[in-house]
C-alpha cells in the first residue's frame, strides 16, 4: 500500500504500532510446513494498547506482504504481551478538516485488513490480549479466531458516535447471525459499553476457541494446526436466509431509542442499517457502505462531542484536577456509616469490598444497625451466586461488617461517612458528639447532597478534617463522586478523601461547597424549568416531550419519578433558599409532597405507561401555557445561565468539569460532549452569556 495521509496541522503525532514478521515451525506442533506469525507491537509497556493510524496501518500492510512473500503454510496475527489492538487512533479524528480524508482512512483500513480475508493462504488472529473496535475487526477479516480467557473484547463504536467501520458491521452478521450481530454491535454498545468475556466471545461465535494465557500461543498454534490437518473442524452458517433479520434489526432500534429517549440518533441508525444491508450485500458493497458512514458520522458534530467526551471521562479518571499531593493522604484501615438505610447500606458495601478493612455502621437502635449489616451480607452472597466473588472472599468480608447503636464503636475509625436525614441541625450535632470520639485526624465526611458542608463544621474543633464526599444512587454503578471542599477543609482530609475514592474506583471532581454542587444544582434549575411551565399551564406531554429531540436518557419527569418529588422538592427548597429566585418551589410538587403521591407516570395493566391521574388532579393549571419549543429553550439558555454562574464562583475550575459531571452524575449522552458543548454549537451560550464555554473547535468541526 502507498496511500499516504495527511492530516491537518495540529494533529497529534501517530504513536506508530509496528508489524513484526517471523516464522513458526509447524512440524513441532504435528503440522507441515511455517507459520508466518505477526506480532503488533507499539513499543510501549501495557499501558500504551496497539493502534491503528495510517501510518500503523502501512505497517500492518507491509507485514502482511512480507508474510506472504515467505509462502508459508498459515499466516497469523497477535499482539505483544497483554494487548492485541486497542482499534483505531481516535486522537486525530478530531482534526479531520474533509470527508475526503476520513473515506481514505476508512479505505485504508478495509484496503489492509481484507488482504487477511481474501488471502489464499489461511489466516489466524490469535487474541492474546484486550481486542477494541478495530483491534476486533481486524481479528474477524481472519478465516479463524482464538482468544485468551483473560480478554475483553467488544465493538464499542456507536458508544462513541461511530459504527464498526473496519469491517465489523459487515462481517459480523454474516458471521453470527443478525440476532448476535446486534448484541455485540447495539446492544452492549449502548449499555455502556459493555465488553464480551471470553466465555461471551466464544458462546456468541466471535471466535472459535479460548485458551488460558499461561500457554495461549502454544496452544492457539496447535488449533491452527489441527484445523490446517482437518482434525479440528470449525463449522461456519449462512445466515443469509434467517428468519430472525427483521426481529433483530427491531431490537436494536428499540435499544436505541430507549437510550436516547425516543430520539433517533445517528450512529445507532448508521449501524442499523449497515447490518441490514449485511443481509444482501457483497463484502465490498459492505465494506464500501461502512465506508461512507463513517466518513458522513465524522464530519459531524455529535461525533466531535463524543470524542471530547470520552477524552475528558479517560483524562479526569486518571487525575483528580486540583487535588493536593497523593502523599498528603493518612492511612484508612478502620471506616465509620453513620445510618443503616438503604443509601447508607449502600455506602457500607462498597466501602467494605473496595477498602477490605473494618466497617461499623450505626444506627437510633440496635434492630435498625442490624437490618443493614444483614442486607450487606445478603448482597455479598448475591455477588457469590452470580460467581462475582469467590465464598471465601465474601466469608473474609463478613467478618469485617458490623453494627451497633453506640457510636463509641467509631472509637479507632480513621475515616467516617454521614448518610442520616438531610436536615443540617442533625448533622450539626452529629459532628460535635463524634468529634468526642474519634481522634482529630479522623475524616468526618458528609454525603449531603445539597446542604451546606461548611456549616456541618461550624463549632467543631478540628472543622479542617470534614469533606463532603456525594455519591449518585446506586452507590455501586454511578461512577462520580463529588467532593466538596470547605474553606477550612486541609490538604490532608482533601487527599485521603481522593486516595478512598480511587480506592472505591470513583471518577472524581473536587468543588466548592456551594449549594448542590454541580450537578444536582444544574439538575435542579433545568427540571424547575420543566415544572414552572407545567404550572403555568402547559400540558405535561408537551413539557416532558420537549427535550426529546436531544436525545436525553430519560424524560424530565421520568428523572423526577427516578428521584422521587420528596427529595426533589427538599433539593429545590434548599437551593431557592441559598441561591434566590430563580429556583421557584412548584405548587404542583409541593402539594404532590403533601398528599403522598411518588409518581407522575404509572404502569398500566397491558405494560403501557400514562399520567398518573392523582398526580394529574393535583396540578397548579396556570393560564399561560408554552409551546414545546419555548420549554426547550427556556430550559437550555437556564443550564447555560446556571453553568456560567457556577464557573464565575469558582465552583469548579473548568468547563470540562461540569461536561463530565453531567456525563458522569447525570448520565447525559456522549453525542452532547456533557451538555456545554451542545449550548455552544446551539448558540445558546453566546445568547444568553454572551461567551461561548469552549473555544470553538473542542468539540464541533474545526
Amino acid at each position: 500500500m502507498s496511500i499516504d495521509i495527511k492530516l491537518p496541522e495540529g494533529a497529534p503525532e501517530e504513536v506508530i504500532t509496528q508489524a513484526l514478521v517471523r516464522d513458526v515451525d509447524l512440524r513441532a506442533f504435528g503440522g507441515q510446513g511455517t507459520l508466518a506469525l505477526i506480532t503488533l507491537d507499539n513499543g510501549h509497556d501495557h499501558n500504551r494498547p496497539n493502534t491503528f493510524g495510517p501510518q500503523s496501518l502501512q505497517a500492518l500492510d507491509a507485514a502482511i506482504t512480507e508474510a506472504t512473500s515467505r509462502k508459508p503454510t498459515a499466516i497469523a496475527i497477535t499482539g505483544k504481551p497483554f494487548i492485541f489492538a486497542a482499534g483505531a487512533d481516535l486522537s486525530a479524528l478530531s482534526f479531520i478538516s474533509s470527508r475526503e480524508q476520513s473515506l481514505a482512512i476508512g479505505k485504508l483500513g478495509h484496503d489492509v485488513f481484507r488482504r487477511l480475508g481474501e488471502s489464499s493462504i489461511p489466516t489466524f488472529a490469535f487474541i492474546n490480549g484486550l481486542a477494541l473496535g478495530g483491534g476486533l475487526e481486524v481479528g474477524l477479516h481472519c478465516n479463524y479466531r482464538t482468544l485468551a480467557s483473560t480478554a475483553f473484547t467488544g465493538l464499542p463504536e456507536v458508544f462513541l458516535g461511530l459504527v464498526p467501520g473496519w469491517g465489523g458491521a459487515t462481517i459480523l452478521p454474516k458471521l453470527i447471525g443478525p440476532e448476535r450481530a446486534i448484541q455485540v454491535i447495539m446492544l452492549n454498545a449502548l449499555n455502556n459499553n459493555t465488553m464480551m468475556k471470553s466465555k461471551d466471545a466464544l458462546k456468541l461465535g466471535v471466535v472459535d476457541a479460548v485458551f488460558e494465557p499461561s500457554d495461549f500461543l502454544e496452544r492457539s498454534i496447535a488449533f491452527a494446526v489441527g484445523v490446517l490437518n482437518k482434525t479440528a473442524v470449525v463449522e461456519r452458517k449462512d445466515y443469509s436466509n434467517d428468519p430472525a433479520w427483521e426481529s433483530a434489526l427491531a431490537t436494536g432500534k428499540a435499544a436505541a431509542l430507549k437510550k436516547y429517549g425516543g430520539a433517533e440518533i445517528a450512529s445507532p441508525m448508521r449501524a442499523l442499517e449497515l447490518i441490514a444491508a449485511a443481509r444482501t450485500n457483497t463484502v465490498g458493497q459492505g465494506f464500501d457502505a461502512e465506508d461512507a458512514a463513517l466518513a458522513d458520522l465524522t464530519m459531524s458534530d455529535p461525533l466531535r462531542a463524543s470524542l471530547y467526551a470520552f477524552n475528558v471521562i479517560q483524562k479526569k479518571r486518571k487525575k483528580v484536577e486540583g487535588a493536593p499531593k497523593p502523599a498528603l493522604a493518612r492511612k484508612v484501615g478502620k471506616v465509620g456509616v453513620v445510618g443503616a438505610g438503604l443509601m447508607a447500606s449502600q455506602l457500607a458495601l462498597l466501602l467494605l469490598r473496595n477498602l477490605k478493612c473494618p466497617v461499623v455502621m450505626t444506627d437510633i437502635d440496635q434492630a435498625r444497625a442490624d437490618k443493614g449489616v444483614v442486607w450487606v451480607k445478603s448482597e455479598l452472597a448475591k455477588l457469590v451466586e452470580k460467581k462475582r466473588m469467590s465464598a471465601e472472599s465474601a466469608a473474609r468480608l463478613s467478618l469485617l461488617i458490623s453494627g451497633s447503636s453506640d457510636q463509641s464503636t467509631f472509637a479507632g475509625c480513621d475515616f467516617i461517612i454521614e448518610a442520616i436525614f438531610e436536615e443540617l441541625s442533625l448533622k450539626q450535632d452529629l459532628f460535635k458528639k463524634l468529634e468526642e470520639i474519634v481522634s482529630p485526624e479522623c475524616v468526618l465526611a458528609t454525603n449531603t447532597s445539597s446542604l451546606s458542608v461548611e456549616r456541618m463544621s461550624e463549632g467543631l474543633k478540628n472543622p479542617e478534617r470534614v469533606v463532603g464526599f456525594h455519591f449518585f444512587n446506586p452507590v455501586a454503578v454511578m461512577p462520580l463522586l463529588e467532593v466538596a471542599r470547605t474553606s477550612k477543609t486541609d490538604d490532608a482530609t482533601t487527599a485521603t478523601a481522593i486516595s478512598i475514592g480511587k480506592e472505591l474506583k470513583k471518577t472524581m471532581i473536587i468543588c466548592k461547597d456551594a449549594p448542590g454542587f454541580v450537578v444536582n444544582r444544574l439538575l435542579t434549575r433545568f427540571m424547575g424549568e420543566i415544572t414552572d411551565a407545567v404550572d403555568e399551564g402547559t400540558s405535561v406531554e408537551v413539557a416532558d416531550n420537549a427535550m426529546r429531540s436531544i436525545g436525553f436518557p430519560m424524560s424530565p419527569f421520568q428523572l423526577l419519578d427516578l428521584v422521587g418529588p420528596g427529595v426533589a422538592l427538599h433539593v429545590s427548597e434548599t437551593l431557592h433558599t441559598n441561591l434566590g429566585e430563580r429556583y421557584r418551589i412548584s405548587p404542583t410538587m409541593t402539594a404532590m409532597v403533601k398528599e403522598g403521591v411518588r409518581n407522575f407516570y404509572i404502569k398500566d395493566s397491558d405494560g403501557s405507561v400514562s399520567i398518573n391521574p392523582a398526580a394529574l388532579a393535583l396540578l397548579h393549571k396556570g393560564d399561560s401555557p408554552s409551546t414545546a419549543e419555548q420549554v426547550r429553550d427556556r430550559a437550555l439558555t437556564a443550564l447555560a445561565v446556571e453553568a456560567r454562574m457556577m464557573l464565575d464562583e469558582g465552583v469548579v475550575s473548568s468547563a470540562a468539569e461540569i461536561d463530565l459531571c453531567m456525563l458522569m452524575g447525570a448520565g447525559w449522552p456522549m453525542h452532547l460532549g456533557g451538555i456545554l458543548p451542545y449550548l455552544d454549537r446551539e448558540g445558546f451560550s453566546e445568547a444568553a452569556c454572551s461567551v461561548r464555554f469552549h473555544p470553538k473547535g473542542v468539540a464541533s468541526l474545526p
